[in-house]
């Protein structure tokens, strides 16, 4: 009875032992990979900081300060996540644990993904901003309402765009998303044919009658 207890005991201590060092490694290794991505993630906090993109921005009417503020944090936070992951594999490399590292390998390489989804998302709303001022500012003469009205619908239609780009930038639905751009690509084409069949037949007819005239008096003077 002794005996067995005592064999069991002293392979648990060998293994133990065995798995200290490497236990211990790979702690080291993650908590350099913790240090490490929270002082990458400052480092491009005070660069954002430094530029002053949210004045800027502010300033030129794209974007308010939070939502700079927010945006800057979103990509820090993904920068310092993505460190970690990387110190991470090699973490649980070190204790043996190499089944998990292959989710965190697909996970790694899906960050891409999400970082320039991140930024298409970034500069599809400062595009809607800026064509949404633009709009007004062009169209304030027919009234306030009218060119408020006019501006939010641009807005709305450009970071319905934008989303559109960055789900099928993340993988998420591709072949629905290519068949609803295409769907709405047609559905202007067509009421844009049929507004001007419709209601631009005489300026049509008008402009057909124009250049037969013209067509004609160059004939005559030829």
């Amino acid at each position: 009875m002794i005996e067995p207890v005592a064999s069991i005991v002293v392979a648990f201590m060998r293994r133990l032992t065995e798995f200290l060092p490497n236990f211990v490694g790979g702690l080291a290794i993650f908590l350099i990979g913790i240090l490490s991505a929270s002082l990458l993630r400052r480092f491009f906090i005070t660069f954002f900081r430094f530029f002053r993109f949210s004045a800027i921005l502010e300033r030129m009417r794209l974007m308010q300060k939070s939502e700079v503020y927010l945006w800057e944090q979103i990509i820090s936070e993904i920068i310092r996540w993505t460190v970690v992951i990387l110190f991470l594999i090699p973490t649980l490399e070190a204790w043996g644990l190499s089944r998990a590292t292959v989710v965190l390998n697909q996970l790694l390489l899906y960050i891409p993904n999400v970082i320039i989804a991140v930024i298409i998302s970034f500069v599809g709303i400062v595009a809607a901003n800026l064509v949404s001022d633009l709009v007004h500012q062009s169209i304030k003469s027919i009234g306030k309402t009218s060119a408020q009205t006019l501006a939010f619908l641009t807005k709305s239609v450009v970071i319905f765009f934008t989303i559109l780009v960055v789900l099928n930038q993340l993988g998420v639905a591709q072949d629905l998303i290519r068949i609803l751009f295409t769907g709405i690509i047609a559905m202007f084409a067509i009421a844009g044919g049929l507004a001007f069949g419709l209601g631009g037949q005489d300026s049509a007819r008008e402009l057909l009658n124009h250049m037969k005239k013209v067509l004609k008096q160059q004939e005559e003077e030829s």
